[in-house]
């Protein structure tokens, strides 16, 4: 018993260090770098792990998964154990060199998991691990927005990445500009990154920035909406609001999750009118991970 006790430790012992060679020797792309972080994936290790056939005949990835790396400076080593709450774990970020982690995608909601995630010391040793992490939807406020473009590149080879890092006024539809009685101006801009069709109803993020008339933001609301292009109604889905006073709080919708009709006396009538155009100029962009 004690010989296949000490056979198996020594086989476990051996899968473990040949992964760490394995990833020592991996050809790491590098995607982006800023003062505290420098991102990296592994091009050859992207997988489609599930995938569904359409009724014309189609095979569409519906999920897909990566290995990618992230190095850390000092702050952003700082900022990373604050987040994940292991300050007891690793109080000084000078033990946190880098974590590799394995992404699942979903193209067709825009989501993302880390399956699994190891921390690494300068001495290449595993300091902490965390696995299945939560799915969250990848917007221009995420940290992971280049991962998930850079994967799901891989695949669908619709340029993911040359639309992220597009000039402002590719990236971005301006959809109106509104002045009111007192002064104040609004703008109201559409990520197209974002935008997918499904069905009647474009689903995109928005930024709405509200301005006094002294040039002064005073309000700033991040939403993700539901817009029915045949029927002329929206809907917020999600979105966080920002007011000087308060910082960044939760957006509820006013409607409860309801349609709310737009009518051609509203600002964002304009909006709709220029989404409707946005979609029969850009189909093959708005429905390239359909599955209609």
């Amino acid at each position: 018993m004690l010989k296949k006790f000490f056979a198996l430790a020594i086989i476990c012992a051996s899968i473990f260090f040949a992964a760490q060679e394995a990833f020592a020797e991996t050809q790491w792309f590098w995607l982006d770098s800023n003062d505290k972080y420098s991102k990296y994936f592994e091009p050859e290790s992207v997988t489609v792990k599930k995938k569904v056939v359409t009724n014309d005949g189609r095979e569409i990835a519906i999920e897909i998964e990566a290995w990618t790396k992230t190095t850390y400076s000092y702050e952003g080593a700082a900022e990373t154990i604050k987040n994940y709450g292991i300050q007891n774990i690793l109080p000084d970020p000078r033990n946190l060199a880098y974590s590799l982690a394995l992404l699942r995608v979903n193209p067709q909601n825009r989501t993302l998991q880390y399956v699994r995630e190891d921390f690494y010391n300068t001495a290449h040793q595993v300091v902490w691990s965390k696995e299945e992490g939560r799915v969250k939807e990848i917007t221009t406020r995420s940290f992971d927005e280049e991962f998930y473009c850079a994967i799901v590149d891989e695949v669908f080879r619709f340029g993911e990445r040359d639309r992220k890092r597009a000039p402002t006024e590719e990236r971005w539809l301006d959809l109106w500009t509104y002045t009111d009685g007192e002064g104040n101006t609004t703008n109201l801009t559409a990520d197209t990154t974002t935008m997918r069709l499904k069905g009647t109803n474009l689903i995109l993020w928005e930024w709405m920035v509200k301005k006094d008339s002294q040039g002064k933001t005073i309000e700033i609301r991040f939403m993700k909406k539901a817009v029915n292009l045949t029927q002329g109604t929206e809907v917020i889905k999600d979105g966080q609001i920002w007011t000087p006073t308060n910082s960044w709080q939760e957006l509820k919708d006013e409607y409860d999750g309801a349609y709310r009709m737009i009518h051609s006396d509203d600002p964002d009538y304009k909006g709709l009118v220029r989404l409707r155009a946005y979609v029969k100029n850009n189909s093959n962009w708005v429905t390239r991970y359909s599955l209609d």
